[in-house]
């Protein structure tokens, strides 16, 4: 088994996934990721962006194919392992925003550092910290329920942010936002990520949004590829025919 290389805080080698149905997701995937690279895993709907993600995060386990973070074999941990590695280390934003209905924003922000064992007041003054960032902080006492969609994705953003995770996971993080929000929540979220010295893999199938990364890694129906031409995202979201080129 050979070890990843020193630079690289994720490794993957030759990852393999297949769904139920037996449609290939991943066939045959590597890829590295540095330290603080902010990295853009680019291609259509459909094309294995969020299955890589949840590999390299430990969601999911590959059917063959090895996932390493900071020298760590990510893909031979049980999953009380990997539950505890996403916990400590990892964040994630899910393309629909899921919070707590029962809990004001606040609280949902600041789960994460709670069940790390932070006290509720440090908690809070972090989690309203990102909210003020992402320009929800007036909401910090409402409920998910009183909150627009856009709202709502803010504070899963934050939330994310809040721990100060080492690597933050991002699929399709600005779905659920108007053309007219995504640059400043994209700006916030990788200046923010810099700033702390945060690694991010960012799942798009935007231009616009692949554009703010570091480098881009492209998919197509599960395979790297070298150019993919991605069509800016609509006002709203719908399919984007994406080309390859020779």
């Amino acid at each position: 088994m050979e070890a990843p290389p020193d630079n690289d805080v994720l490794w993957a080698r030759s990852l393999h996934f297949t769904h139920q149905d037996g449609s290939p997701a991943l066939s045959g995937v590597s890829l590295g990721v540095r330290e603080g690279e902010i990295l853009a895993v680019s291609g259509p709907r459909g094309s294995g962006k969020s299955t890589l993600l949840g590999c390299l995060a430990g969601l999911v386990r590959a059917q063959r194919g090895e996932v390493w973070f900071n020298s760590v074999p990510v893909h031979t941990m049980g999953p009380l392992g990997r539950e505890r590695l996403r916990r400590d280390r990892f964040g994630w934003i899910d393309p629909a925003p899921a919070l707590v209905p029962e809990l004001s924003v606040w609280e949902n922000a600041a789960l994460p550092l709670m069940l790390r064992g932070s006290t509720r007041r440090r908690a809070k003054v972090a989690a309203q910290e990102w909210l003020e960032r992402l320009d929800v902080g007036g909401t910090a006492r409402r409920r998910p329920a009183d909150l627009t969609q856009s709202e709502r994705q803010r504070v899963c953003i934050a939330r994310a942010l809040a721990p100060a995770p080492t690597v933050l996971f991002a699929d399709e993080p600005t779905a659920p936002l108007h053309r007219a929000d995504r640059g400043h929540v994209l700006r916030t979220l990788t200046t923010a990520a810099r700033s702390h010295g945060i690694t991010v893999v960012l799942a798009t199938h935007d231009a616009e949004t692949a554009a703010l990364a570091d480098r881009t890694v492209s998919l197509l129906d599960g395979r790297r590829v070298r150019t993919l031409h991605l069509p800016p995202a609509p006002e709203t979201e719908g399919r984007a025919a994406c080309s390859l080129s020779a």
